[in-house]
C-alpha cells in the first residue's frame, strides 16, 4: 500500500516528502514526475484536441471570432484537477503547471488549426494580484508550451489595467461586465498579422478569455485561438 500523505500539513510533507503527487499527495516513486501514475491514468481529457465545433468552441460563438478554441481535461468539483489546479495557484506547485504545459502542447502539437501559431499570451493577472501571489500560473502552462512548440511567448504586451475581484459566484452577465474594459494592448503592431494563442487555466463561462480577445482583435490585424487546461462545463 502507497503511503498517503493526505492528513499531514503541506509544509511538513514538503520538509520530508518533497516529491509527493500533485493530485493525490502520495510519495512518488522512481520514475514518477510530478503526479502519480494512478493519477495520470485518471485525468479526466476532453479529447477537443483536433475537433472543430467542440463544446469550448461554441462558448465563443456569437461572442468573439475566433480560428480555434480547445481545453485539455474536464474540472469539476471536488475532483483530482480541481486539487492540481488548486496546488499550482496556492502552494507554489510552479513544476506540476509547466508540466501540465508540456502536455498540452503535445496534445496540440498535431493540430492543423494551430500549426500557424507564432505567439503564445498567457492572460495576464494584475500587478497587484502578481506581486502578492508571485507568479501567474497561466505563464507557467505557457512555459511548458513553449518547450514543446518553441515558439515566444509574451506576458508584457496585453496587460490587466483593472483588479477584477472573483468571478467564482457572479453570473454570466456580471462575469463579463466585470472584465469588459480589464485589459489594454500596449504594443499592437508586435501582433500585426500573427496567430495568437491565448492560454489560460479554467474556462467557465468564457468571459475573461473573450474579452483578451477582443482586446487583440480589436487593436490590430492578428488571429487569435484560446486553449486552457480545464474546461468546467456548465
Amino acid at each position: 500500500m502507497r503511503f498517503n500523505l493526505l492528513d499531514y500539513p503541506a509544509d511538513l510533507i514538503r520538509l520530508f516528502y518533497p516529491r509527493i503527487c500533485g493530485g493525490c499527495e502520495t510519495a512518488l516513486v522512481k520514475g514518477e514526475q510530478h503526479l502519480c501514475l494512478h493519477c495520470r491514468m485518471e485525468l479526466p481529457f476532453t479529447t477537443f484536441d483536433n475537433i472543430k465545433d467542440n463544446p469550448v468552441e461554441r462558448i465563443f460563438y456569437g461572442r468573439v471570432m475566433l480560428e480555434f478554441a480547445t481545453s485539455l481535461l474536464f474540472f469539476s468539483k471536488g475532483t483530482k484537477v480541481q486539487h492540481i489546479l488548486h496546488n499550482i495557484k496556492y502552494n507554489e506547485r510552479k513544476e506540476l503547471a509547466i508540466f501540465l504545459g508540456h502536455i498540452l502542447a503535445q496534445r496540440l502539437q498535431q493540430n492543423p488549426y494551430l500549426k500557424d501559431v507564432s505567439v503564445i499570451i498567457p492572460v495576464p493577472l494584475h500587478p497587484q494580484k502578481l506581486h502578492i501571489r508571485g507568479y501567474n500560473q497561466s505563464a507557467l502552462f505557457a512555459e511548458g508550451m513553449q518547450e514543446v512548440w518553441n515558439i515566444p511567448i509574451q506576458t508584457n504586451n496585453l496587460i490587466r489595467i483593472a483588479e477584477t475581484v472573483s468571478q467564482t459566484k457572479k453570473s454570466k452577465i456580471e462575469r463579463w461586465e466585470n472584465v469588459e474594459q480589464a485589459f489594454v494592448l500596449k504594443n499592437p503592431a508586435a501582433l500585426k498579422d500573427k496567430h495568437i494563442l491565448l492560454l489560460d487555466d479554467v474556462l467557465t463561462t468564457g468571459a475573461t478569455l473573450e474579452a483578451c480577445a477582443s482586446t487583440i482583435l480589436q487593436a490590430t490585424s492578428c488571429k487569435v485561438s484560446v486553449a486552457t487546461i480545464a474546461f468546467a462545463m456548465q
